[in-house]
């Protein structure tokens, strides 16, 4: 991207609704707010609407009559009103989910869980214990201290005679086992 020298010319073009003007100022600072904001925020329609809502700040108060009278402010301008529409939109997003979190938690907190998924649940964990039995003796104990009970990993590898870099290597060999178990218990049940 080259950078850009604004001038007293370029910012009444500006004023006076140049459409070539507008065009390179829409693509020039388009760009600019793009980078900033893909770092700030998680969807491109949020990135838009800060993106729009920074543009029509910007020109409205070029082409007020108080309005940006040192062209070569212009950049910080745009970068000002920008971090001020960022701060609303965090302000705003955060207003909407506390309020549905809120709602959300009152209608979980209200509701019991039926009996369908108890019985789930029970049977989940039915078929888990199953086959943490069936799997062999070390990866069974890996699991259960590691992921079951949450040890210390350093007690974990202490325990076995291994390293931290080990451990983990064999954590995910024993998930593997455990999921070849679990996939295949799956299938099993499925043809009765």
């Amino acid at each position: 991207m080259q950078f850009f020298a604004f001038d007293a010319a370029y910012l009444e073009k500006l004023r006076s609704g140049d459409a070539d003007t507008e065009g390179h100022f829409v693509s020039y600072f388009g760009e600019l707010i793009q980078l900033k904001l893909r770092s700030r925020l998680s969807t491109k329609e949020a990135i838009e609407d800060v993106r729009q809502e920074t543009f029509v700040r910007v020109m409205g108060q070029v082409r007020s009559a108080n309005g940006l009278r040192e062209p070569d402010r212009l950049g910080a301008f745009v970068n000002s009103v920008c971090n001020h529409v960022l701060m609303e939109h965090y302000r705003s997003k955060t207003k909407t989910e506390s309020f549905l979190d809120s709602d959300m938690e009152a209608t979980l907190m209200a509701r019991t869980p039926s009996a369908l998924s108890l019985l789930e649940t029970k049977d989940a964990q039915r078929v888990v214990r199953q086959i943490l039995a069936e799997l062999p003796e070390r990866d069974r104990r890996l699991l259960q201290s590691v992921l079951l009970e949450e040890r210390d990993k350093d007690d974990v590898c202490e325990e076995f005679g291994i390293t931290r870099e080990y451990l983990r290597v064999m954590v995910h060999r024993a998930k593997q086992t455990f999921k070849s178990f679990y996939v295949s218990r799956l299938g099993d049940s499925k043809m009765y």
